[in-house]
């Protein structure tokens, strides 16, 4: 699986939250600038090609719908993310996070509490 463009990823966003939906439904889902409706239709042509999302036919219209799930994407980033920059340690990514105090003791007791509750 391939990593997505900030746009790509943004429509993705879009269409996990709303599901099925045509480009005009999909651009309004999207942040300010709104891209252009050709720009939209674009890249929903590539990320199907990418193999990310379908499409169904109502005559000249088509409803695009996520094929990946936001889940699959998800594990896909922190995978790339933890042999990128963490060797592959969670614990090391962790670490990096609350060495920046970017997490707070309260978040690694329940990122703990978690673990624990997974092990039993």
């Amino acid at each position: 699986m391939k990593k997505l463009a900030q746009r790509e990823e943004q429509i993705m966003q879009v269409l996990w939250e709303i599901g099925p939906a045509f480009v005009k439904e999909i651009i309004e889902g999207l942040p300010e600038p709104k891209p252009h409706y050709n720009s939209v239709s674009t890249m929903v042509r590539i990320l199907e090609k990418k193999g990310f999302i379908g499409h169904k036919e109502f005559g000249k219209s088509h409803q695009y719908f996520p094929i990946v799930s936001k889940e699959e994407y998800q594990n896909k980033a922190v995978n790339d993310l933890l042999g990128s920059f963490f060797n592959d340690s969670l614990s090391e990514m962790v670490a990096y996070f609350a060495k920046k105090e970017e997490i707070s003791e309260k978040e690694l007791k329940n990122i703990i509490e978690m673990i624990k509750t997974k092990k039993s």
